[in-house]
């Protein structure tokens, strides 16, 4: 055995009583019929999904005796270590109605997989894998993170509330190499070169940066199960059991024993085993897109197995979702994003829909180019897919309003834009994107503000603008699935009709109002006689004349058949 792989099986072994090895409802789910709680009157659409995304480590501390292990205590750059969020903290604000008070109807959250035990210097002081992306070990979780119990009743809590979660997963890459954490083994991962971003090839058959081992998913050649995560499975008394669901995993499917397929198997259990809604797929474009079909494939039939035994659990008919991160794809370019040298149809590879880096930058156009735009789009060159929008993120150093002079707008943008939305985790209540003494990305993933949503007035003002919009693209699918129509140029007004079968759901909206009376038209549309009701100001009119008159001190309306909200 070389000396590498002995180093890490030492520490595999001294850390083996600290790691959360899969617990026996784990390797044995057995079904429940405690019944989730839904609402039948309105269609979930991945299309139209308020979907909030939040750094596990970063949001809420639900338990502090978690935030320390594997001797994980070196100084680290600011805001490059681990912070105490976890599992627990998202579950508990679950519980307490802060995401259903957002309109929120699908949770992703950072990867919780166990990761790397060491830290490293990327050049802007030390790091651990507070941020989940640097794996060590897909089949367990990270205690920093929680207990795989701990997923369990998350992803519970958030089904009873009718919340979709999507799980954020990396299969092209493992955690940096550090005196704790050797590379994987040579038949399961290339240490060079870096990748350049010029051409197919130096974007996917490389490491993505320095000191990120990558995993060879363009491979079919069988490889051997490592040592030393061999050793880890014995000490924590699930050899067998892991050994067993392999074969069993390979004999069903036929694939070859290559790296990219354990990764899958390992990946699409935490989708049998908890009935997980989607994946969120992590650097999509630095792996052979076929890994991300054979995904897709693998997470589908595990989802469907997850429904056939917990019929009283399952929420609706739709389909296992899985949403790409093709870093700068923007929805421009339809449904394929150009390397350069070659084109890839992400959409035809397991994909129903990707990020869109584009919305930050048509941000700053008026509210009906935007509209109009993606509109257009989403009906014709991505007709039947769709994207995912967002202003703010982890990893994307150029966001719309990085001062946080526009929450009120950027709100305004982000919700009512077709599409689905990605709230970043406090956007809602314009947590500072910057930080002093932070390099690069870690300006981005501060702790979440809860101590402003507490004591500030301005902070809670940000908020209820938030939750307002939210709640009301919540209950109309028609804002990001519907077709969009200009009703008005001055004051701008736009309705928005989203029809399927018998279900028929239409809204009116109406952006930059005068304070005090105003007046929308909603002649053809509305016809005169019905009752509508502003879900902002609370106010309930009556359409006259093809008119609506309102008398409120916001510059915006949110009109709505009266009875429905």
């Amino acid at each position: 055995m070389n000396k590498p792989l002995v180093l890490l099986l030492t520490c595999l072994l001294l850390a083996s009583c600290r790691t959360d090895p899969k617990t026996a409802s784990r390797l044995n789910p057995e079904p429940s019929n405690t019944p989730v709680v839904k609402n039948d009157t309105i269609p979930f659409l991945w299309d139209a999904a308020n979907v909030y995304f939040l750094l596990t480590d970063r949001f809420h501390n639900g338990n502090p005796g978690n935030d320390v292990n594997f001797g994980r205590t070196n100084p680290t750059g600011p805001l490059r270590g681990f912070m105490g969020g976890d599992l627990a903290g998202i579950t508990q604000k679950i519980e307490s109605g802060y995401f259903t008070d957002l309109g929120v109807n699908a949770i992703w959250f950072t990867p919780v997989v166990e990761q790397i035990h060491g830290d490293t210097d990327e050049g802007t002081g030390n790091s651990y894998g507070y941020h989940g992306y640097w794996a060590r070990d897909w089949t367990a979780l990270d205690p920093n993170f929680g207990t795989y119990e701990d997923l369990k009743n998350l992803v519970e809590a958030a089904h009873k509330r009718g919340i979709r979660i999507l799980m954020d997963v990396v299969l092209n890459h493992t955690g940096p190499v550090t005196e704790a954490d050797p590379a994987w083994p040579e038949d399961w991962v290339r240490l060079e070169p870096t990748c350049g971003f010029t051409t197919y090839e130096n974007t996917t058959a490389c490491t993505l940066v320095d000191n990120l081992p990558d995993i060879y998913t363009e491979s079919d050649q069988p490889v051997e199960l490592p040592d030393a995560l061999l050793a880890k499975w014995k000490a924590e008394g699930r050899l067998s059991n892991e050994l067993d669901e392999l074969q069993g995993f390979f004999e069903r499917t036929g694939y070859p024993r290559a790296p990219r397929f354990y990764l899958i198997k390992w990946l699409t259990d935490y989708v049998n085993d908890l009935g997980i809604d989607g994946f969120r797929v992590d650097t999509a474009k630095h792996a052979d897109e076929k890994a991300w079909a054979e995904l897709y494939r693998e997470a589908a039939h595990a989802f469907e197995s997850w429904k056939k035994r917990n019929p009283a659990k399952v929420l609706d008919d739709n389909p296992f979702f899985m949403v790409g991160e093709v870093y700068n794809y923007g929805i421009s370019g339809g449904r394929d994003f150009d390397f350069g040298d070659r084109k890839v149809d992400y959409f035809s590879h397991g994909f129903h829909s990707l990020i869109n880096f584009e919305l930050k930058e048509d941000a700053h156009k008026d509210y009906e180019q935007i509209f109009g735009k993606y509109h257009k789009l989403l009906n014709t060159q991505l007709k039947g897919k769709g994207v995912l929008n967002y202003l703010s993120s982890h990893d994307d150093g150029s966001p719309f309003d990085p001062d946080r002079l526009q929450p009120y707008r950027a709100a305004n943008v982000l919700l009512l834009t077709p599409g689905a939305s990605q709230v970043y985790y406090g956007d809602e209540t314009a947590r500072s994107l910057k930080a002093e003494g932070a390099v690069g990305d870690a300006n981005l993933r501060s702790f979440m503000n809860w101590e402003a949503v507490d004591s500030l007035e301005q902070t809670r003002s940000i908020l209820t603008h938030w939750q307002k919009l939210g709640q009301f693209r919540q209950r109309h699918p028609a804002i990001g699935a519907g077709r969009h129509n200009r009703l008005s140029r001055k004051p701008y007004v736009f309705s928005r009709t989203y029809t399927d079968g018998d279900y028929r759901d239409k809204v009116v909206v109406g952006l930059d109002l005068p304070k005090g009376k105003k007046t929308l038209g909603v002649k053809g549309f509305f016809g005169d006689g019905t009752s509508l009701y502003d879900a902002y100001s609370g106010s309930k009119v009556v359409v006259k004349n093809g008119r609506v008159e309102l008398d409120t001190p916001f510059d915006i309306a949110l009109l709505e058949l009266a009875g429905t909200q």
